[in-house]
């Protein structure tokens, strides 16, 4: 099963594609999808649509995976990354993906095995966990735990159901 983790951001979302074959995970790719801050908001979550397509386009994946995002201090800061989540979670909604949305607690939970890892300690087990993975890129390195978050839960889904 291959899957496409997403990490929302209106600015830079990040994303990571894994594959897992039985038990394994493998790493298969990462990055992010950026917007143009002169722009308009509809025009920026334009090109946030545009990029997760293509994306989904070009690495056809099985399913998505989605993190939540919480309220921040500012309240416009908030609905303007809700807008962003909400173009985030439609891309692979309309490429007919089953899109799982995780928090950032159980993504922290599955990948180092505490709900209040810090995000250099999510960075560094997405590493660990995806042997050839060598990003840099903070929002790729938690678009990747969403992914491995996600490919623990169906994996584990898939154990019930037998």
């Amino acid at each position: 099963m291959r899957v496409l983790g997403l990490d929302p951001g209106l600015r830079v979302t990040g994303w990571g594609v894994i594959e897992m074959v039985g038990h394994h995970l493998r790493y298969v790719a990462d990055g992010t999808v950026r917007s143009t801050d002169k722009l308009s908001l509809p025009e920026r979550l334009a090109q946030l649509h545009r990029g997760v397509a293509a994306l989904i386009d070009q690495w056809k994946p099985d399913e998505a995976a989605v993190e939540q995002t919480f309220v921040n201090v500012n309240p416009e800061s908030t609905l303007k990354l809700g807008q962003a989540r909400g173009v985030v979670l439609l891309a692979p909604a309309l490429a007919g993906l089953f899109v799982g949305e995780y928090t950032p607690a159980s993504v922290k939970q599955a990948v180092v095995g505490t709900g209040r890892a810090a995000k250099d300690q999510v960075a560094m087990m997405v590493r660990t966990l995806l042997p050839g993975c060598l990003t840099t890129q903070s929002d790729a390195a938690d678009a990747l735990g969403v992914a491995i978050c996600h490919a623990h839960h169906r994996a584990t889904l898939r154990k019930v159901m037998r």
